[in-house]
């Protein structure tokens, strides 16, 4: 996660396991404020993936981020083999579950990252083979680290948070809906992978998307419960139209798990050529270098007025840096929010 701006945050408390709101109709000048829930049950395929996915699963993908930083000079950070050497581990963890796996090159900036001499470096996509390809339901996180250390909270955690739903779900499951799962590079010099990579769509590509969902630490040993989307004063903060929509499921699926959910703006990370190119957006983060308050401590657990992770963009982030609790919960929402868009005949605007 890049160095995180200001945020606007909204406190809500969620009481139903699965929620549905209102469609937004736009952003105002005083931003989107999230609607009236009304109650629907997890489809079928949500109850599925829920009670398949493991915080055990995504540890075993985060070991072996791990190994890879500490066979690479400690990080994994992009350009260099550290990344190289992820591309090749995710890439090869999704074919083996059957996926269509793509690395498409994007274009590294000198000043902010290329400095080794290369000009591209390789994002990971892959998608089922199963759902409508001109409706795509997509979630991303970033691969890489910063130099400091091996990243493996930011952002190991929503990586392995992936790979565990991609594999559980499979790459042919009886959806509506193609899912699509993006991994980028060079977050952590400027989101240069999935600017990248939206930028090198066509009209009709971008069009295909339904949504896209954010992922980028979910593990903060002293993390709180925050979703991106659909709270704001502009677009850059909320998202485009539909944005609400998208976070207000998310929000609804990390409320059922048992905790108070806070709605915080987005705050420049990776859904950001995403929001700029008019897809509804969402993102799902804990807290990076900022402080818990005392509120916060009082509803979400953890110590007051300490950082939420100690670690970031440290040497230290790496895999005792893991808080499983808060990252089973995030996982457990993700895969059901995945799992309802995947499912749902209705379009989001």
């Amino acid at each position: 996660m890049t160095q995180a701006r200001s945020r606007t945050r909204t406190r809500l408390r969620w009481a139903l396991p699965v929620v549905v709101l209102a469609v937004l109709a736009g952003c105002t000048a005083t931003g989107p404020a999230p609607g009236p829930a009304v109650p629907v049950v997890d489809g079928q395929l949500a109850q599925q993936l829920k009670g398949a996915v493991t915080d055990a699963g995504t540890v075993v993908h985060l070991q072996e981020l791990q190994e890879i930083a500490d066979r690479n000079g400690g990080n994994r950070a992009s350009p260099g083999p550290g990344y190289v050497a992820s591309v090749d581990y995710v890439t090869g963890v999704l074919r083996d579950a059957g996926y269509d796996v793509a690395t498409p090159d994007y274009p590294l900036s000198r000043r902010r990252g290329g400095e080794d001499g290369r000009t591209t470096a390789q994002n990971v996509v892959a998608q089922t083979r199963t759902g409508d390809p001109a409706h795509v339901v997509m979630i991303g996180a970033h691969l890489d680290s910063v130099k400091e250390g091996p990243g493996i909270v930011d952002d190991g955690s929503g990586v392995a948070a992936l790979l565990e739903i991609a594999t559980r779900l499979g790459a042919s499951p009886e959806v509506r809906n193609v899912v699509r799962f993006g991994f980028w590079g060079s977050e952590e010099t400027g989101a240069q992978g999935s600017t990248g990579y939206v930028t090198n769509l066509s009209d009709e590509e971008r069009g295909k998307i339904m949504l896209y969902l954010n992922v980028d630490m979910i593990a903060s040993p002293n993390g709180g419960y925050f979703v991106q989307g659909g709270t704001g004063d502009d677009v850059s903060k909320a998202g485009p139209p539909g944005s609400a929509v998208v976070a207000d499921v998310l929000a609804a699926q990390l409320g059922s798990t048992g905790v108070e959910v806070e709605r915080i703006t987005f705050v420049g990370d990776d859904e950001t050529p995403f929001v700029a190119a008019g897809i509804p957006s969402a993102g799902a983060e804990n807290g990076d270098s900022r402080r818990k308050s005392e509120e916060q401590a009082r509803t979400d657990g953890g110590q007051a007025d300490e950082v939420y992770d100690p670690c970031y963009h440290q040497a230290c982030d790496r895999l005792e840096n893991v808080n499983r609790t808060v990252l089973d919960r995030y996982l457990h929402a993700l895969a059901g929010t995945v799992a309802h868009f995947a499912t749902s005949p209705e379009t989001i605007s």
